[in-house]
């Protein structure tokens, strides 16, 4: 798999999102970059009860009316996924009771239903 390095820009402009996110009162419970054998390349993952919704395609509407404008680089692709599914709750599981998970690196390892090449976290709750 020939995947890009996340850099600075990258992680600053998820940690932007996430705050974006927070200010208008969607609660991201799960929020981390991350390469995973699914997708070859690096995707935003978001996870929120505010995001789960019947329709997904109106969870990622909702995010995007939240960020549209608000970048000057591009953000890489968005992943949500909801509260239930079993990489996020796993995840919370693992990691839902550390004090700061900020900054984290993840990798090489299977999470839920998720094998996961690299991952920077930005939260866990």
């Amino acid at each position: 798999m020939d995947q890009t390095t996340l850099v600075n820009l990258d992680i600053d402009a998820g940690r932007k999102a996430v705050e974006a996110l927070d200010a208008a009162h969607i609660k991201v419970n799960v929020a981390l970059s991350m390469v995973s054998s699914d997708y070859d390349d690096w995707r935003l993952v978001l996870s929120s009860p505010s995001l789960d919704q019947t329709h997904l395609l109106k969870a990622y509407e909702k995010v995007a009316v939240i960020l549209r404008d608000r970048f000057s680089m591009m953000l890489p692709p968005i992943l949500i996924l909801p509260t239930k599914d079993p990489f996020i709750r796993e995840l919370r599981k693992i990691f839902g009771k550390a004090k700061d998970v900020n900054g984290m690196r993840l990798g090489g390892q299977t999470i839920g239903n998720r094998f996961i090449d690299n991952a920077y976290v930005y939260r866990i709750q």
